[in-house]
């Protein structure tokens, strides 16, 4: 059965949960009709961390301005580095609306009636909305699983395991026309109790309200939703009419899409089942798009040094020293040659470290018009770390080793002399268990997945010009998740990166939202 819904003036309300920094929600807004006007509003997103929660007002509040004409004193502020607040004075109301949409609260420990209330006030009355959202992912995670030597995962330990659980009441309780949820790819083969946690999961989408009790009725009951995957068509029908999938079609590799990285993530589409509509699937581009594509314009920078002088000169003579005696005496003449090069042509680059805000004409030449801003009149969030002078030696020989051989070196490729003093190192050399913890993003590649481990060190994530000789910035990685220049995060650089790393991609996100807005025009 079909169904006319309306489009709202204000656009089609959108719940935003397990928020972030708003990525999903950015791609989401982002998508304008022929007028400009934005076809999807955020009602409300809710998040827990409250410097995710101040990007996430910031980027409210310069919604309540039309597309692309945010105001003024937003610029100038950025620039100058005064504090958020003199901008929200100046426009009390738009700040206000933004301060009541982006909600700090923890799902699973905020009161479940305090959630409820929440989000029918926001949708006021509204019957047909979107519900978006990736519920913590590190329970999940490939790698963070092996580290902590898991094959079952325990929900005792572990709260995330069943953090879905707090999306899928939700939905039970609050009946979304359609709902789009993000996860790792580690969900697929996840256990708990030898039992797969994604088969339980889809099962639990596809029936909310059986899954959850004591769910209040209302005329969407027990109608239950289909789930789609957004990259292949469904295999079949089931024996209840739903489509038939392998786990594995619901995995985006985000790279197939644009995005310049190799992002694997779970993402599903749900539709509820009195709206018989089949929606369409992602369009793969014909060449994906690499690190230097969207990085190469930024200011170039240096690392900064810790625990010393932290001058250029201290910082050159840091990297010259890879040159002593017996540290790279066993590579070869062409690897030793690149070595010599990459020194040669160090310079102090103009912008040095970087700063908050940076001057700069120069534009990216791919997604100008997504990414570009020239209000901004420079770069924001474009500063580097500081690193110790064995890590910044071991990142010059990262870059230089993969500048010759064309891939990021393993701790087996290491001068003995560049080796890190760990306790179980010599592991790594051995059998490369995580022989590659030192890495290097290829520069005519997609990236490496950016992750929040970005937030805690530099190591994974190391530029591939030797002449910079260090780790990304949260500019840079900002622009590999495909986040809009305007784009300002908010709290110390740790947290920034932490935000960025959790994020899904604004520009697959909208992608996404080109998908759902279809089906409902079907509708």
């Amino acid at each position: 059965m079909k169904r006319k819904i309306d489009i709202f003036s204000k656009g089609i309300p959108v719940i935003d949960i397990f928020a972030g920094p708003g990525g999903l929600g950015e791609g989401f807004t982002s998508l304008t009709n022929e007028k400009g006007e934005r076809i999807f509003d955020i009602a409300l997103s809710i998040e827990k961390d409250p410097f995710a929660r101040q990007t996430l007002k910031l980027r409210s509040f310069l919604r309540q301005f039309p597309h692309g004409q945010f105001p003024k004193e937003y610029y100038s502020i950025l620039r100058e580095k005064k504090p958020l607040e003199d901008l929200y004075k100046l426009y009390k109301k738009e700040s206000d609306i933004a301060d009541h949409e982006a909600w700090q609260a923890e799902l699973g420990k905020t009161p479940d009636k305090e959630i409820d209330k929440r989000i029918a006030e926001s949708l006021k009355g509204k019957k047909e909305w979107i519900l978006i959202g990736g519920p913590p992912c590190q329970a999940y995670s490939l790698v963070g699983r092996s580290r902590r030597q898991e094959t079952q995962l325990d929900p005792d330990k572990d709260e995330r395991v069943y953090l879905y659980q707090q999306y899928l009441r939700i939905i039970a309780e609050h009946k979304p026309l359609i709902f789009v949820m993000e996860n790792v790819k580690g969900l697929l083969s996840a256990e708990v109790k030898k039992s797969p946690v994604f088969e339980k999961i889809l099962n639990d989408l596809t029936d909310p309200e059986k899954a959850i009790k004591g769910i209040k009725r209302n005329e969407f009951s027990r109608s239950g939703y289909n789930i789609y995957s957004l990259v292949r068509e469904p295999r079949g029908l089931n024996l209840d009419g739903s489509p038939e999938y392998e786990h594995s079609d619901f995995v985006i590799k985000a790279e197939d899409y644009g995005i310049p990285q190799t992002r694997h993530r779970v993402i599903l589409l749900g539709i509820r089942k009195d709206f018989d509509v089949k929606p369409k699937t992602l369009t793969k581009v014909n060449k994906k798009v690499n690190v230097k594509d969207v990085i190469e314009d930024l200011p170039r920078l240096r690392s900064g040094v810790s625990k010393n002088d932290d001058s250029f000169e201290n910082w050159l003579s840091t990297i010259r020293n890879i040159n002593k005696p017996g540290t790279i005496q066993n590579k070869s003449k062409s690897f030793k040659a690149q070595i010599e090069n990459s020194i040669a042509n160090i310079k102090n680059p103009r912008s040095g470290r970087g700063e908050y805000f940076i001057p700069s004409t120069k534009e990216i030449n791919i997604y100008k018009e997504w990414f570009s801003d020239r209000n901004i009149g420079g770069v924001l969030n474009h500063q580097t770390r500081s690193h110790i002078e064995e890590d910044i030696r071991r990142y010059f020989f990262c870059a230089c080793f993969a500048n010759e051989f064309n891939r990021s070196p393993k701790l087996s490729d290491f001068p003995k002399m560049l080796l890190p003093d760990h306790v179980n190192i010599g592991i790594g050399v051995s059998d490369n268990h995580f022989g590659d913890r030192f890495r290097v993003q290829l520069p005519n590649e997609p990236s490496k997945t950016i992750t929040s481990h970005i937030s805690k060190d530099g190591h994974y994530y190391i530029h591939y010009d030797a002449t910079q000789c260090r780790s990304l910035t949260v500019r840079e990685a900002a622009r590999i998740q495909t986040f809009p220049d305007n784009y300002f995060f908010c709290g110390p650089r740790t947290q920034q990166f932490h935000q960025v790393g959790n994020a899904v991609p604004p520009l697959l996100a909208k992608q996404i939202a080109i998908i759902v807005y279809d089906i409902i025009f079907k509708i």
